[in-house]
């Protein structure tokens, strides 16, 4: 009896590690999606489709679920990609003869496709990076256009895979499988009405199968294409999903309806009732407009005129004016850098930088809510005032560089812009705010539960692991606290703010001395080296365990003397062996007394005074996972030569002495 108990809980086990990785998601229609990225000539419409394209000649539309999905699991010393499945809904609507291009299914490091054009190539790549395996994209495209001998193209009506490259591995004419007589049935993917295609990748056999048919008719039991590929070396760990799709000399509506999406499973089915069918537009033209137009009297001809005349006198004037106040002169160095945003842009997106947008102000600036005119994205600005001595074009190249990092624990920097003496950042916007508030601020309407709060606090601890460890270059942040935590709409934890990051290679020493951070979440040794590390970063994340466990800011200068540093306080909390009563009394019972006990000594241990004992952020994780029992390494980490006896009334801060084993054993 108990080895089958055992046994069950060991299958119970193994299959919530599989599906550890999984996300997934289900559009039945996009009119209150708030999580998606538009770009180009992508748009929701009124009826809650997404129009990738309209009747416009070369244009490319782009449109992203808003946060990285992962795509490979690394846990076994090795990369392999995670099966995944999508279901969606497309209609390409086109007026007249003739259709242009396409759209796809893609898959993508990057919401922002480098050098992407219009025209054949989908908005998928361009001449300058076609076929480059830089690229890191997959798509499945959905083709409506023929280029004899380019492209690896069956003809004007197709379906293929593209790896990298509109060179299709693979490509097959449109249609679908009987289910009835097993024959394929031809299928014009132009013909204006809603097509459903399903997508599934294998991890374990490797087959990418795809298949389409009509509304009306189910998943075909024989995929159209079906394609034998590892797309491991292909995928990175984290990957944006979405469509894309392009016009050239002739054009066509690309439409979204619906879209399902899972990893590690099977996409949920999409409930086609709820679906919108766009209606192709009407042929607008009034046969007796020029008669109505011929009976306006000449006297009201040559009022209209002069209103015109005045009309336009005026706008011209405040155009110029507005134009004059957003003016911008570019140095020739901003040119080098990407991801620059223009003035006029963020000016708009946040209603000049109106009071009603502001989010937030601290000691580097404020932040505006903005909502990109182009796109519809939301975005965070933050606007940072005489910048002038901190050496800004160095800074700026610095930013440009991080706005390459990718990290679902990462809050998104898009991009930048300089203006005079004003340096503004681009962020993804979030819509939960931030860990402080949610904690701190009396207005919120709950407090957050323990699962929730251990939930972000592993996440950013993977965050500022990929900055340490996992991207090009090492980062440290050198403002790891609760403010710079943001929530998004799933309550996932993202840092940001990297205004004052800094970047130096693997296995070099960062040479900045600028001492800058946030009194409480300073480590010791920043006051007497001012040089920022990893390990000052692991105290930063120390204090803010004890914060989130506890319920209390590092520094108190309201509480009582022995209150007023949390990290002194906790320690005596846990001399006394009464450790779990520094949990937040907001919580009451409501916790696992475990889970905060780990925290909590974890916290302290990250706040060690001595830097070389700190564990690394990797180190913490497994703590935090379970991984690694915290106990069984008291003995690594602290030294009994060092310490101080709490115990015996000796006082202690964070900047002095290491705490005892002895002392730690006792608050066990």
């Amino acid at each position: 009896m108990v080895s089958s108990i055992a046994l069950l809980f060991l299958v119970l086990f193994l299959t919530s590690s599989a599906r550890s990785f999984a996300d997934d998601f289900i559009f039945s229609g996009f009119k209150r999606a708030s999580n998606l990225s538009l770009d180009g000539s992508a748009r929701v419409t009124n009826d809650g489709t997404i129009q990738l394209t309209n009747e416009t000649r070369r244009v490319m539309g782009h449109a992203f679920f808003s946060s990285p999905v992962r795509l490979l699991d690394n846990q076994h010393g090795s990369s392999s990609a995670l099966s995944f499945s999508t279901i969606f809904v497309f209609d390409i609507i086109t007026i007249g003869t003739g259709s242009g291009h396409g759209l796809a299914f893609v898959m993508s490091p990057s919401k922002t496709l480098p050098q992407a054009d219009s025209g054949p190539y989908l908005g998928l790549f361009g001449a300058g990076n076609n076929g480059n395996s830089s690229n890191h994209v997959f798509a499945v495209e959905f083709d409506t256009a023929y280029i004899p001998g380019m492209f690896n193209e069956t003809n004007g009506n197709h379906v293929g895979i593209d790896i990298n490259s509109i060179i299709s591995n693979i490509s097959t004419p449109a249609g679908y499988y009987s289910n009835d007589s097993n024959k394929k049935v031809d299928l014009d993917l132009k013909m204006g009405k809603p097509i459903q295609a399903w997508i599934d990748y294998s991890a374990n056999t490797r087959v990418l199968n795809v298949a389409i048919a009509p509304l009306s008719v189910p998943k075909p039991g024989r995929p159209l294409v079906s394609y034998t590929i590892d797309l491991s070396p292909i995928f990175k760990e984290y990957m944006y999903v979405g469509f894309s799709a392009s016009t050239g000399k002739l054009v066509s509506s690309h439409y979204i309806l619906g879209w399902s999406f899972r990893t590690d499973g099977i996409a949920a089915p999409l409930d086609i009732s709820q679906l919108s069918i766009p209606q192709p537009p009407s042929a607008s033209s009034s046969s007796n407009s020029s008669s109505k137009a011929l009976a306006i009297k000449i006297g009201d001809i040559t009022f209209i005129a002069t209103l015109i005349v005045v009309g336009t006198a005026i706008s011209i004037f405040f155009y110029l004016k507005q134009r004059a106040k957003l003016a911008e002169t570019l140095e020739d160095w901003e040119l080098d850098h990407p991801h620059r945003f223009r003035y006029k842009d963020l000016y708009k997106a946040t209603k000049g930088f109106k009071e009603t947008e502001l989010l937030g102000r601290g000691g580097f600036g404020q932040v505006f809510k903005g909502v990109i005119k182009d796109t519809g994205e939301e975005v965070a600005v933050k606007k940072i005032s005489n910048n002038t001595r901190q050496g800004i074009r160095e800074f700026i190249a610095e930013i440009a560089s991080l706005g390459r990092m990718r990290h679902r624990h990462l809050v998104e920097l898009k991009g930048w812009c300089k203006r005079n003496e004003d340096l503004l950042l681009v962020y993804e916007f979030m819509p939960e705010g931030s860990l402080d508030t949610l904690l701190f601020d009396g207005k919120t309407s709950a407090t957050l539960s323990w699962q929730q709060r251990f939930k972000i606090l592993k996440g950013v601890a993977a965050g500022i692991l990929y900055l340490h460890e996992e991207w090009e270059q090492v980062v440290v942040h050198r403002d790891i606290k609760a403010s710079n935590v943001l929530l998004d709409s799933a309550m996932n934890a993202r840092i940001g703010d990297f205004g004052l990051a800094r970047l130096h290679e693997h296995g070099t020493n960062p040479h900045t001395t600028h001492v800058v951070g946030t009194l409480g979440y300073m480590s010791p040794e920043l006051s007497r080296t001012g040089k920022p590390t990893t390990s000052s970063d692991v105290f930063a994340f120390g204090a803010l365990l004890l914060e989130v466990a506890c319920g209390r800011r590092p520094i108190e200068p309201d509480a009582p003397p022995m209150q007023l540093n949390l990290v002194d306080w906790v320690t005596e909390c846990w001399a006394r062996g009464e450790l779990l009563g520094a949990a937040d009394p907001r919580l009451g019972k409501f916790y696992d007394g475990e889970e905060m006990e780990l925290v909590l000594k974890l916290g302290l241990v990250c706040c060690q005074s001595a830097p070389e004992v700190r564990p690394s952020m990797r180190r913490v994780i497994r703590y935090l996972n379970g991984d690694e029992n915290l106990a069984d390494d008291v003995s690594l980490v602290f030294s009994e030569r060092e310490s101080v006896n709490l115990a015996s009334g000796d006082s202690c801060n964070s900047s002095c002495g290491i705490i005892s084993t002895s002392s730690l054993n006792k608050g066990r």
